[in-house]
């Protein structure tokens, strides 16, 4: 059973020692750290490596949560290093420790608000675009294919140009093309 800990820095100017001494101090044997990486960038070089290093009995020690992953992939990582018997430990979040009832307990009472937050927003999100579609308005980027291109990209496809060519001669996507044909019936 070992004690792993992770540090992050988001930029390269930073310095993660403060967290890696704060780990080491801790009890982590060995340390892994990112610098310049964001936590919402899953496959970061050395938390993959530290995901690998770790086995079942391990504990994961972190100087905060938010140095491991945004709150929206937390509790799905959380959950799985749990399936492979990991803890994890937080040195400034005390009630986040899994190796202790109460952190479990505390965990799936967070873990239960989280999940709500998420629905709560895609339902919002759901009923929002229902309304917006109710009253004529459509999301999305607007299409680039005006009028008049749309009408030039019929002609040249009925000549047998293909999408490719069509889009090269009118500046815009092969996709471009082909969804607007799509659109037009043609």
């Amino acid at each position: 059973m070992n004690i792993i800990g992770y540090a992050r820095v988001s930029t390269r100017d930073q310095d993660p020692q403060y967290q890696e001494h704060a780990l080491t101090a801790a009890g982590a044997s060995k340390v892994f750290t990112d610098h310049g990486d964001s936590s919402r960038i899953r496959d970061r070089p050395r938390w993959v490596a530290c995901l690998d290093y770790m086995r079942d009995g391990d504990t994961l020690l972190v100087h905060r949560l938010d140095r491991v992953s945004g709150e929206w992939h937390l509790f799905q990582l959380i959950s799985e290093l749990a399936e492979r018997g990991i803890n994890i430990r937080s040195l400034t979040e005390p009630e986040v420790d899994t190796t202790t009832p109460m952190g479990k307990a505390f965990y799936g009472i967070v873990a239960v608000f989280a999940q709500l937050r998420i629905d709560t927003i895609r339902e919002n999100t759901m009923a929002g675009l229902a309304h917006a579609r109710s009253q004529g308005r459509v999301g999305g980027r607007p299409t680039v294919m005006t009028p008049e291109r749309l009408q030039a990209a019929v002609l040249l496809h009925q000549q047998g140009k293909n999408k490719t060519q069509i889009g090269k001669a009118l500046g815009v996507s092969r996709m471009a093309v082909a969804r607007a044909l799509e659109r037009s019936g043609t």
